[in-house]
């Protein structure tokens, strides 16, 4: 295995025996190779693996065969070097201390990775300074929307200098302009040399800000990429008119396409089909056509909503 990679796994497998059900498992000979400095995306629906692979990842749980290396160091054998290369920012509620300011929470985990004081003052007034949090060093937490709360995760997340960042559903809860900030601060981080693994939910954000896309489902890798190259595979394209009359219905019908009263009309089509739709649409006087390139999410619904979905 290459000592390049943040993360990188092989064969990794995890299975659980529940009381008094049938063995589970949640993750399935995975083979993972991440590289350093690039923000990755791991998409999949809820008990596809994704905990699984990150509690793996955090040391937090060992794995039942296999091995997984963060930036080359195994998490079974090597695990306290790990810890101390690997930071966990979770999303909601968990992981602050609301009755304290900032910058006691940042010089308790100064504390808690082993700092002295002096260093962990100067890494904590560093973060907050990173975070965009140095004015508020001093205010109580609890004072702290939940945008700025996240924030501090981050920067608590930082204060020991990790070089792999976890973030689990970082922006869940936030509103659009805490999430955007949020962001841009993690590619920002990214800038800087830095590896963020990020779990989420929210495709536009996968969209916005990974450099590469997993997607997991049932334990299984199912597709990797960039999200050009993901979205690029999707079979299908969504074609839009925007100006159809009512004398145009009949034939919008006629091809699948669904109407509407404000003179709308949309359908996926395979990719080969659509200059055939595009000439007849404007041969019979429609010249509001558009074609949209799928998303992320189209891609996700694609990969695994067939899946969960099909016969």
């Amino acid at each position: 295995m290459s000592h390049r990679m943040a993360l990188e796994t092989r064969a990794l497998t995890r299975s659980f025996r529940p009381r008094r059900s049938p063995e589970r498992t949640a993750l399935d000979g995975i083979d993972l190779a991440l590289p350093t400095g690039g923000i990755h995306g791991l998409l999949g629906p809820n008990g596809a693996g994704k905990t699984t692979l990150c509690r793996i990842v955090s040391t937090v749980l060992l794995p039942s065969s296999g091995t997984a290396l963060v930036l080359g160091r195994d998490v079974v054998d090597q695990a306290q070097q790990v810890r101390r290369s690997l930071a966990v920012v979770f999303g909601g509620e968990r992981g602050l201390y609301t009755r304290i300011s900032a910058r006691d929470n940042l010089l308790f985990w100064g504390a808690m990775v082993g700092l002295g004081r002096r260093a962990s003052a100067l890494r904590a007034d560093a973060a907050l300074e990173a975070v965009g949090l140095a004015d508020r060093a001093r205010d109580r937490v609890e004072a702290f929307s939940r945008g700025m709360q996240q924030r501090l995760r981050l920067a608590r997340g930082l204060i020991g200098d990790a070089e792999v960042l976890l973030l689990d559903e970082p922006t869940v809860g936030m509103d659009p302009v805490s999430a955007h900030g949020f962001r841009d601060l993690v590619r920002q981080l990214r800038d800087e040399g830095r590896t963020v693994l990020l779990t989420t939910h929210d495709m536009a954000e996968a969209q916005a800000v990974c450099d590469t896309l997993t997607f997991l489902d049932h334990g299984r890798i199912i597709a990797a990429g960039t999200p050009r190259s993901i979205t690029e595979a999707v079979r299908t394209v969504r074609v839009t008119v925007a100006d159809a009359a009512p004398e145009h219905r009949p034939l919008l019908q006629a091809r699948g396409f669904e109407t509407r009263d404000d003179g709308t009309a949309t359908r996926s089509a395979v990719r080969g089909e659509v200059a055939d739709h595009v000439r007849a649409l404007t041969d019979a006087g429609m010249v509001q056509v558009s074609v949209v390139a799928p998303t992320v999410e189209d891609a996700y619904l694609s990969l695994i909503g067939e899946r969960r979905t099909g016969p």
